[in-house]
């Protein structure tokens, strides 16, 4: 395949991918599902490309960036608060999901080894963290399962790649050592942070250094990459280093980049992680026609059959383990049956629901070796992938699917945790506001009519929020909202004015751009980023 051609292969898949995440928003369906859908569609096509994934550069382009992205935008005050959880399901889940799927495996598969099964069991059993990301959010779960499920898939990874990897060279080799595979989870997850540390650490110091936004969002460009290579070359877990660098960048990020990087910054990093999910999602689905180009020694029948029997039981696990994690902790423990009382089965549930798989178990298996240490094939090496796709299949699809319609008929409620929090914050920094006023109004560049404008406009702040933050009442919304859509609208008329002058030759478009950003910086401030010019924001007020 020339390298002509992979480029106009790119370019074809992101149109595709474009366009399927258009429709997607139409229909209300998370994107991910409906690109492997599609992608999946396009395989059948017989002039469909064969576009193979290369393990090596699916774990080192596509990665890095991912986990870091998703680890600087989790909180990690939240993060902490949730460690119980997410430790039970990031370790305790993936364990038993591994040992249950192996079993199951060997149950149905006639000649599987251990060691085979126990890496089939690791491949499906860490739900994916872009899978998670993508779809948990825009499904309005509750603020503190989108944690969960966030902090588990950043953490999951690490446990499942310690175990495929001990697995992969039993199977190999010939020895298996459960021991063994213990210290190097330990080992490894150690040193993964230590090097995520050091890499924030070092990641801080040049942002510092650096007064340009271009050389700084470069910085945070490199910095997974330079996490992740660090952590393979080291043999620690790579995934553990970038999780933990995008936390610690996050919490002093805000203090050593400009407001115009941190902008910059915000843009840079949608895009590259919109293009990278994009293509993720599209190339799982499009695998099968490489699959199929591959030829397989089992019959299809037969692997769809063990491929619903696998991805079953993975699902199941979850099912299982979920509610029981949750019962048996608080039995063990008064305190945390005091401090948080058993959530309600509907919560349970629809936690134990949403784990859906994605590419790292496909690169995962797809990174199997091809022979062992004697130079024979690798027992079961093109079954497992079918049977990785197959989990990968029936837990973005059939459970993205139905997570939707589960979480309006179960009810969970509304999750107002981050609105609250929201207009905490907006009052406290107002406040905070008023009394530097105070302080700087006797120096002598301060214009009292400038003060006392400045004063005027952060009083209008805080007695906007201060209704909210005292009732839940609907008509201190609705006055919230009826304020976005009045500055919607001088916004918009003051956009379509300077747009007009740039028109008629009485201001250039350099004039138009330095307009147009303050208008839009503000306009991002409460909440209208994402209007055009001309289009109404928000609903009809109640009264019209």
């Amino acid at each position: 395949m020339s390298t002509l051609y992979q480029l106009e292969t790119v370019v074809l898949l992101l149109i595709v991918v474009v366009t399927l995440v258009t429709l997607a928003n139409r229909v209300l369906v998370p994107y991910p599902i409906l690109l492997v859908i599609g992608g999946l569609a396009v395989s059948l096509l017989p002039w469909a490309p064969v576009v193979p994934l290369d393990p090596d550069l699916v774990f080192v382009i596509f990665l890095p960036p991912i986990l870091w992205s998703a680890a600087y935008f989790t909180s990690l005050r939240d993060f902490v608060a949730n460690l119980r959880p997410i430790m039970l399901l990031a370790v305790g889940l993936v364990l038993a999901t591994s040992a249950a799927v192996a079993v199951v495996a060997r149950a149905v598969i006639p000649g599987m080894s251990w060691p085979v099964a126990f890496a089939l069991g690791a491949i499906v059993s860490p739900p994916d963290a872009v899978a998670a990301t993508a779809i948990a959010r825009r499904l309005g779960l509750p603020h503190r399962f989108v944690t969960i499920l966030e902090g588990e898939s950043l953490v999951n990874d690490a446990t499942a790649l310690v175990i495929y990897r001990g697995a992969v060279a039993a199977a190999v080799t010939g020895g298996f050592g459960v021991g063994e595979i213990a210290g190097q989870f330990v080992l490894a997850a150690a040193g993964g942070v230590a090097v995520g540390l050091v890499v924030g650490v070092v990641t801080r110091w040049a942002l510092h250094l650096t007064t340009d936004s271009l050389p700084a969002i470069a910085i945070t460009l490199l910095a997974p990459y330079a996490a992740w290579i660090i952590g393979e070359r080291l043999h620690t877990s790579a995934v553990l280093a970038c999780v933990v660098g995008g936390l610690y960048v996050r919490q002093s990020f805000s203090e050593v980049a400009s407001p115009a990087t941190r902008l910059q910054a915000r843009a840079v990093w949608d895009l590259l992680v919109f293009v990278l999910n994009g293509l993720i999602f599209i190339l799982i689905g499009l695998q099968l026609a490489a699959i199929r180009q591959a030829g397989l020694p089992t019959r299809w029948s037969t692997l769809l059959a063990h491929g619903a029997v696998v991805s079953a039981t993975a699902i199941a696990v979850r099912l299982a383990w979920v509610p029981l994690a949750a019962v048996l902790s608080r039995l063990v423990s008064p305190a945390l049956r005091t401090r948080e009382p058993l959530p309600p089965w509907p919560a349970l549930f629809i936690l134990g629901w949403a784990g859906m798989r994605g590419i790292v178990s496909l690169a995962a298996a797809l990174a199997l070796p091809l022979t062992t240490a004697s130079g024979a094939p690798l027992p079961f090496r093109e079954e497992i992938i079918v049977l990785a796709f197959a989990v990968i299949l029936s837990t973005l699809v059939v459970q993205g699917l139905t997570l939707s319609p589960l979480i309006r008929v179960l009810d969970l409620g509304e999750d107002a945790t981050l609105a609250q929090e929201e207009t905490r914050a907006r009052e406290t920094a107002a406040r905070a506001a008023l009394a530097r006023l105070d302080e700087v109004a006797a120096a002598p560049w301060a214009r009292r009519d400038q003060v006392e404008r400045m004063r005027a406009l952060y009083a209008q702040r805080l007695a906007r929020s201060s209704p909210l933050l005292q009732s839940a009442d609907p008509a201190a919304a609705a006055a919230q909202a009826g304020y976005r859509r009045l500055r919607h609208a001088t916004l918009d008329a003051e956009r379509q004015a300077v747009v007009g002058l740039r028109d008629q030759g009485v201001i250039s478009d350099e004039v138009l751009h330095r307009l147009e950003q303050e208008l839009d910086v503000e306009a991002m401030g409460i909440g209208l980023g994402e209007v055009r010019m001309g289009r109404p924001s928000y609903p009809r007020h109640p009264t019209g």
